[in-house]
């Protein structure tokens, strides 16, 4: 049985920490008997971490994959709690912490490739045997990037683009045209994106939905088990709309539609700002032609600054 009953870190009411900020909490521990010479302490962690699978030669008569892989530590801070006498008696014992976050660090972060991640870890050791640990994630937003190379950005922004319709291959019937437009592209987690949607149909048939979407490209650089540096870019869908409007055969029609941010998100950045990861954005509407198998797809950039 162990000497310690429970261990418990008690944090702050806060759904999403800020990158630069202060975080109080304290480590709770109820021991069941005398504990001597103990080791107490309180670690944050921050790392990021992905890996994927690639077939090294595809011209080879079998199949052969190699892992690539990265890994880096955005903060990694301990407090370790003096002991008078070097004893604790039986009973609850509370120790407060506190940490800083680093104002340049990634924010919290998942895909199937990859992820940023940030934790509290609380320890109670004695004669170097772990007797009991707790852990708890943070979920973290950060303010990597040069907001500053994005002042020439706050002007409004209109991206068009113009489909024709072709049947049975060569037989043309009309065309569409979708706008997106925006009076800024500049946002922050949790805003609200508002933008206007231009359709212009010449066809005989009716445009019937319009699927918007923000996608999140992220450019992962890594290494092969034999040291080669390898990169890959995978593009995820981070919040979507579906609008139906239904413009009908040679009609234009403008509508105006709204997507709501989610926070944490990963600021716009760079290599060098996020070490393994660089990202950034897309505002992407999508349409399919009317009878055809064919779409329409407009991308929009994005930036998000904290």
């Amino acid at each position: 049985m162990s000497t310690v009953r429970a261990i418990d870190l008690v944090l702050p009411e806060i759904e999403v920490h800020l990158a630069g900020a202060r975080i109080d909490g304290q480590l709770v521990l109820d021991l069941r008997s005398t504990l001597v010479d103990p080791v107490v302490k309180v670690e944050l962690v921050g790392r990021g971490y992905f890996r994927w699978l690639e077939e090294e030669n595809t011209e080879w008569d079998y199949e052969k994959s190699t892992a690539c892989t990265n890994q880096a530590v955005y903060v990694s801070k301990t407090q370790n709690f003096h002991i008078k006498d070097g004893w604790l008696d039986s009973g609850v014992h509370t120790f407060d912490f506190h940490f800083t976050f680093p104002p340049n660090i990634p924010s919290t972060f998942t895909s199937k490739i990859g992820c940023v991640s940030y934790f509290v870890q609380g320890t109670c050791c004695s004669s170097q045997v772990v007797l009991a640990q707790e852990e708890r994630c943070l979920l973290l937003q950060g303010t990597a990037g040069d907001h500053g190379r994005h002042v020439k950005d706050t002007a409004p922004l209109m991206v068009e683009v113009r489909k024709d319709v072709v049947y049975f291959c060569c037989f043309r019937c009309g065309s569409v045209t979708l706008r997106i437009s925006l009076e800024k592209n500049i946002f922050c987690p949790s805003d609200t994106i508002v933008f206007m949607i231009d359709i212009a149909n010449r066809t005989r048939k009716y445009v019937r939905k319009v699927i918007f979407a923000l996608h999140c490209i992220v450019l992962y650089s890594g290494f092969s088990s034999r040291g080669e540096p390898r990169s890959l870019e995978d593009r995820s869908e981070v919040t979507r709309l579906k609008s139906q409007p239904d413009t009908a055969p040679f009609e234009a029609m403008r509508v105006t539609s709204a997507l709501v941010l989610p926070k944490p998100m990963p600021v716009t950045s760079s290599l060098m700002e996020n070490k393994i990861m660089a990202f950034r954005y897309e505002l992407v509407g999508t349409s399919d032609l009317p009878c055809t198998t064919s779409t329409i797809v407009v991308r929009v950039p994005i930036i998000i600054a904290a």
